[in-house]
């Protein structure tokens, strides 16, 4: 079997490259520029492209099957040959489902909190022992890779509503398939793919509309909008499970959660990876799984990388680093660290480094979104609008949007600095909340924390 990808060095695509040469498949691949991590994980596999760029000669027509990564434009030259050839083009999750035909699948999506649902239920399940597949947007502890195919019953997928290629403009999630999905909750994302709310939702009735025939969709029946949505679009053949908060306490920083009839400790913390956590459960129970295997799982799950991920840890006070850019995101977060640490002073940093984000329309979404932050501080650079080719975005407006007394809006990245270097860290948390990285601004050491 030979497959050939174009723009093989994605987060994800190289990882799946590296998921079928394990399988024992030919992998050839091309990208114009390849960063690390994923440069050295493909040469360390032998499967990274000999000279950069796309080259139409790179395509034979003794070629199984063509994967089209999102990096590729629709002129390029390697896929245009591709098609003159008559080769099967497919792009990543469409793949992903060819491979998974004979598996059972299980497909995660939603705004906020997919990576962390799918990790939860990949670490449980890996806990007690099953034989599964997986598809996740990071890395993950204890996974040595992001993806992995086999010959595993069972397939666990992060279901992204991102296009899933230049040819091929539905959302990724389209393609799954599943027979059992979970929707975490739904908040307007990624305007510049869904230009208005009703677009946006309209994806999430279609990925409900082809679960497969009995399947079960679990769903967060706290989230208004998508209580609604489920409620309006009910397919008699399929088994809906909504769920809500477990019961859980937390005390001296530590939050204990009951799973039926079984109490654990966790490591993580927050309403919105308790929600995350019942959704896994319920997950996991549909596989077989009792609810005392899930709570001893659990109990060791750490978190995903750069989700509330504690980079640093004092007795007077903990540095989180967060994905959160999303409104619903930064909220569910802020509000997180705060009911965790109530007596800890929260010192909160967002950067705007998305299409959304940076968009001076869409920020009355963040209406509300930093209001429990003790100090508020919105980054952005004058470099990330420029790499955009977006307009200039006036701090007024996001002053507007937020409505968050006393927030304090920074453009230069030395001026950032500055102002957190003057910040008392006793009894105090720090969560920085970015997809970027703060114009290349090293945290612990602006804030003269030694590792």
């Amino acid at each position: 079997m030979w497959v050939h990808f174009i723009s093989i060095g994605g987060s994800v695509m190289h990882q799946l490259a590296i998921a079928l040469k394990h399988k024992g498949y030919r992998v050839t691949g091309s990208d114009d520029e390849i960063f690390e991590p994923s440069a050295s994980n493909l040469k360390e596999e032998g499967i990274f492209p000999d000279k950069m760029g796309w080259f139409p000669e790179n395509i034979s027509s003794e070629m199984d099957t063509i994967i089209l990564g999102m990096h590729a434009k629709a002129d390029n030259p390697e896929l245009k040959r591709a098609v003159e050839l008559g080769l099967k083009i497919f792009s990543f999750p469409e793949y992903i489902f060819q491979e998974s035909l004979h598996k059972k699948r299980i497909a995660i999506a939603g705004s906020h909190g997919k990576t962390t649902t799918t990790a939860m239920i990949m670490h449980v399940l890996k806990n007690a022992g099953f034989d599964f597949d997986y598809l996740v947007g990071a890395r993950l502890h204890g996974f040595e890779q992001s993806v992995k195919l086999t010959d595993a019953p069972i397939i666990v997928c992060e279901a992204d509503e991102y296009p899933a290629s230049t040819i091929e403009k539905r959302p990724k999630f389209h393609f799954l398939f599943p027979h059992i999905a979970v929707i975490t909750g739904i908040s307007w994302d990624h305007i510049n793919v869904f230009p208005t709310f009703d677009f946006y939702l309209e994806q999430f009735i279609i990925f409900i509309k082809q679960l497969e025939t009995k399947g079960i969709l679990i769903y967060n029946e706290k989230d208004a909008i998508l209580k609604k949505l489920v409620e309006e679009n009910l397919r008699k053949e399929i088994t809906y499970i909504p769920y809500h908060l477990p019961d859980h306490t937390i005390e001296n920083g530590v939050t204990t959660v009951t799973i039926e009839n079984e109490k654990t400790g966790l490591k993580i913390f927050g309403n919105h990876n308790l929600l995350n956590l019942q959704a896994a459960y319920d997950v996991c129970k549909e596989l077989g799984m009792a609810e005392a295997a899930f709570a001893k799982g659990i109990a060791t799950f750490e978190g995903a990388a750069k989700r509330l991920e504690l980079i640093s840890e004092k007795n007077y006070g903990n540095i989180y680093r967060d994905f959160a850019h999303a409104p619903s995101k930064v909220k569910a977060s802020i509000d997180a660290v705060k009911q965790q640490f109530p007596q800890r002073k929260l010192i909160a940093i967002l950067e705007l480094h998305t299409f959304s984000s940076l968009n001076k329309n869409f920020m009355e979404e963040y209406k509300g979104a930093m209001e429990k932050a003790d100090e508020a501080i919105v980054f952005y650079s004058k470099h990330a609008l420029e790499l955009k080719r977006m307009e200039f975005l006036d701090p007024q407006n996001v002053k507007n949007g937020f409505q968050k007394e006393n927030l304090e809006v920074i453009t230069d990245r030395k001026k950032l600095e500055e102002k957190l270097k003057t910040e008392d860290l006793k009894n105090t948390n720090f969560l920085f909340m970015s997809s970027g990285n703060y114009d290349g601004m090293d945290i612990l050491n602006t804030l003269n924390i030694k590792q």
